[in-house]
């Protein structure tokens, strides 16, 4: 048997789209499945358009993604002399042939064709062309089919027939001389082994195309399975210019890499019911078979959710690591209060979407000095100020602070003032972190050194 080979092909125009990891999961989960290889080819042709910086983003998301390819890069640039070659053969064996129509001709059909609200198809015209133009530099036009129709057997879609004349003779080499994409696309194929081609069900046409190149260079076919594309929550086409299409912004936020994981993987595929998914069973119960015919709708609660429930159950090592890095790239670093905020994960983690919850939940630790609003300080009125200047006093005498004895000087003063437990909790909570919102007074207390709690319920007092 052949060895299964897919892989991710992006353009370096622009940041990575979320269809597009979406894309480069499939097929590194299908690889993985198959015990076979994932290739990385940067489709850097387009050369006004496509930036280091873009490449840079790709191969970094896809790491962060934990999608390991094997092998170097592959870099399509430095294989045009092959794209060339191989158009060149098509030309001489006749399966393709130069076309001297000008933009200026090509332009005004196109117009007509918009006129009459029809797709513009070239013509064929230079097909028997027996007059060539001086001084002119044609393109080279594959000669598509034209007396059968065409067919693909999509592992999605099922068999998918069109008519022949749907697929123009479309160009494989420039009047420049270089490649376009469907030829420089085919050939890499054809030379990195590929087998397995899972991609966005907007290439189908490439795919007709692309077949074609194989059968005439009597090339073994890949398999062919087009996925739909992801829509908003509202069921309109996911735009490359949405927020919520860069990944980036997932990672800014603070999403895990393996929730998000997760949350692309249930995106237009199923297994059973079956909703979280470890990177074991990612790989094992993957297949083409449970890919949906229908496009999916990125929902940013639904991430958020399975994030939230990645954070709830990771170990608090890991957890710490990934907060301390997203500080380190995104904040600042908090490494000098890692013990601190280690033990005190446990509670900061409480309803935390985000790393970046976790964050702001631990910013009363991070901070040596805190701010505290107008508004705030507006709750500690005079009879809060004694409130705190007894619990102070008390604090003081503790020899060891532990939930058992706090909550007997919190109790005392409850009875003493005669209220409630916000009443002495939030002018307490206040002046430790800031907010009357927040983690739980106890949790505070015990997770600030003694002296900290000290120093800052003096300012207030």
């Amino acid at each position: 048997m052949t060895k299964v080979a897919t892989r991710f092909a992006p353009s370096p125009t622009g940041p990575l789209h979320i269809g597009g990891i979406r894309t480069a999961l499939f097929n590194w989960l299908y690889s993985k499945n198959q015990k076979g290889s994932f290739f990385l080819r940067i489709e850097d042709t387009d050369k006004e358009r496509s930036k280091d910086e873009y490449k840079k983003q790709i191969i970094k998301s896809l790491k962060w993604l934990g999608l390991n390819y094997d092998a170097d890069e592959y870099i399509q640039s430095k294989k045009i002399e092959k794209h060339v070659k191989i158009a060149n053969y098509l030309l001489n064996k006749g399966f393709a042939y130069k076309c001297y129509c000008s933009e200026k001709e090509i332009q005004e059909a196109k117009d007509r064709a918009k006129q009459k609200k029809i797709p513009y198809i070239y013509n064929g015209k230079c097909r028997e062309i027996k007059e060539m133009p001086q001084n002119f530099k044609p393109v080279i036009r594959f000669k598509s089919e034209t007396n059968k129709p065409l067919e693909i057997n999509d592992l999605v879609q099922g068999k998918i027939i069109i008519e022949a004349n749907t697929i123009e003779d479309f160009i494989i080499l420039r009047s420049d001389g270089s490649p376009t994409y469907n030829l420089s696309a085919a050939v890499d194929d054809y030379e990195m082994k590929i087998t397995y081609i899972i991609r966005g069900d907007d290439h189908k046409i490439n795919t007709f195309k692309q077949k074609q190149i194989f059968d005439k260079m009597k090339w073994d076919v890949p398999e062919y399975a087009h996925v739909p594309l992801i829509h908003t929550i509202e069921g309109k086409k996911l735009s490359k210019r949405d927020n919520e299409a860069n990944i980036d912004e997932y990672i800014k936020m603070g999403i895990l890499p393996d929730s998000l994981r997760n949350y692309l993987l249930r995106l237009g595929w199923s297994h059973k019911d079956k909703e979280i998914f470890t990177l074991d069973e990612s790989i094992k119960l993957f297949n083409i078979e449970g890919i949906g015919k229908s496009p999916a709708k990125l929902d940013k609660s639904r991430i958020l959710s399975i994030n939230e429930t990645y954070i709830k159950n990771m170990d608090e090592n890991l957890l710490y690591e990934s907060l301390s890095k997203f500080c380190n790239d995104y904040k600042n670093n908090i490494d000098k209060k890692k013990d601190i905020i280690k033990k005190s994960l446990h509670f900061l983690k409480n309803k935390a979407k985000t790393l970046e919850d976790i964050y702001n939940n631990s910013k009363y630790i991070i901070n040596d000095e805190i701010s505290i609003t107008s508004e705030e300080m507006s709750l500690i009125d005079d009879n809060a100020k004694k409130i705190l200047s007894n619990f102070l006093s008390e604090h003081q005498k503790l020899k060891i602070v532990n939930k058992e004895n706090l909550e007997k000087v919190i109790n005392t003063l409850i009875d003493k003032y005669k209220t409630n437990f916000k009443g002495v909790g939030q002018p307490i909570r206040i002046s430790l972190i800031g907010s009357k919102f927040g983690p739980g007074i106890y949790d505070i207390l015990l997770s600030l050194e003694k002296e900290t709690v000290s120093n800052r319920i003096k300012k207030i007092i």
